[in-house]
């Protein structure tokens, strides 16, 4: 028997109103006949793809991206209408299902074009995805955009329905490099023979921060649709500011006191040297919150406490200034009274970006959604 109902108060809310805002300010923000594409890939950034993708395109985003041709059949199973772009690699196998379900394939080799071209008997919309200086997929050569541009006219079914590359070093302060793939885009650009109907090259980073030109017919909004920043210079540069949309909370499960000398958790790593209550929460490493984590805040009360002991994998253990009741909130991503627990701050303490902190947290997490408060 399946149910929708979550028994276990370890869950992740996402205000999809926050998305929404992301969505409208960019849109004040860029030129008026700019598209925005929402960057959806990866489940949307952990915080629920087809959710957020919905509250994209309400507040005005044209088209969807994701990353694989699984997570464009997800998306596309619960929106049939709104145009999918995969920007990763997709194998031949998938341009018969992309052409049937309307779903636009990156594609950046003519011999993938003349593989793809015998299973596939319908029309196909492409991007080229260029090489610039990422060095990931991509032409690499003015050579070989020709080939692959040549490639899709003669196939007959294929469409050139865009073209795009990906900048490396666009949330950095030193431009150098990146104005270095700026010059190699506009050059391959220059050789096409037609100009497809859509050029895309800004992501989040160079939509917020960089020439309004470099915008061309659409731009990609990943990290900052989810109330991120891309880096800590583009923070310092925000054009407005931004709302988070993606909290973590959960419940105390147990409470104990623990006396002097006692230890906690598996290698008995965190010794107290005084009475102290320990607090139990139900989520530990299966649900992506990775042993780093230990000594992270979180917050019980509105006041911050910290994760002590080892994480185990489906439990963790805080230190707690008082003897809690079973069933108090504890919340270890987003605000609870007058403190706030951010992402970022999260990210720091893992030594990652802030991009990975949701990605990492798992389905076994229930997605739960909010708008209008």
């Amino acid at each position: 028997m399946r149910t929708n109902k979550h028994f276990r108060p370890t869950k992740a809310i996402i205000d999809l109103d926050a998305i929404k805002y992301n969505v409208l300010q960019l849109k004040k923000h860029i030129q008026p006949n700019v598209q925005i594409i929402a960057v959806v890939k990866a489940n949307a950034y952990g915080h629920g793809d087809v959710e957020v993708a919905k509250a994209a395109l309400e507040a005005g985003a044209s088209m969807l991206a994701v990353a694989t041709p699984e997570e464009a059949l997800h998306v596309r199973k619960h929106l049939p209408d709104p145009d999918i772009l995969v920007l990763g690699y997709s194998p031949t196998s998938f341009a018969e299902y992309a052409a049937n379900e309307n779903i636009t394939l990156t594609v950046d080799s003519p011999n993938w074009v003349n593989e793809a071209k015998n299973s596939c008997k319908k029309t196909l919309k492409l991007h080229i995805k260029v090489d610039t200086g990422m060095h990931r997929i991509g032409v690499a050569t003015e050579e070989e955009l020709r080939s692959l541009y040549e490639a899709i006219q003669s196939s007959g079914q294929f469409v050139v329905d865009g073209i795009f590359t990906h900048f490396a070093t666009a949330d950095e302060e030193d431009e150098s490099y990146f104005q270095k793939q700026v010059n190699r885009f506009e050059q391959f650009l220059k050789i096409l023979p037609k100009k497809p109907r859509i050029v895309h090259a800004a992501n989040t980073a160079t939509a917020l921060i960089k020439d309004a030109r470099l915008q061309y017919d659409a731009v990609r909004y990943g990290i900052s649709m989810y109330g991120l920043a891309p880096s800590e210079y583009v923070k310092s540069k925000l054009p407005y500011p931004l709302k988070p949309a993606f909290s973590l909370e959960t419940e105390l499960v147990a409470v104990r006191q623990i006396g002097p000398g006692e230890s906690v958790g598996y290698g008995a790593s965190y010794t107290v040297d005084r009475p102290t209550f320990i607090g139990t929460i139900p989520i530990g490493y299966a649900d992506g919150l990775i042993r780093k984590y230990s000594g992270q805040d979180v917050l019980i009360d509105g006041k911050r406490v910290p994760i002590v002991g080892r994480i185990c994998m489906d439990q963790c253990m805080i230190a707690l200034p008082a003897a809690y009741n079973i069933g108090e909130k504890v919340v270890l991503i987003g605000k609870q009274k007058n403190e706030e627990i951010t992402i970022d701050e999260w990210a720091a303490k893992a030594g990652t970006i802030n991009y990975e902190v949701p990605c990492i947290i798992t389905s076994r997490v229930p997605r739960i959604y909010c708008k209008k408060g």
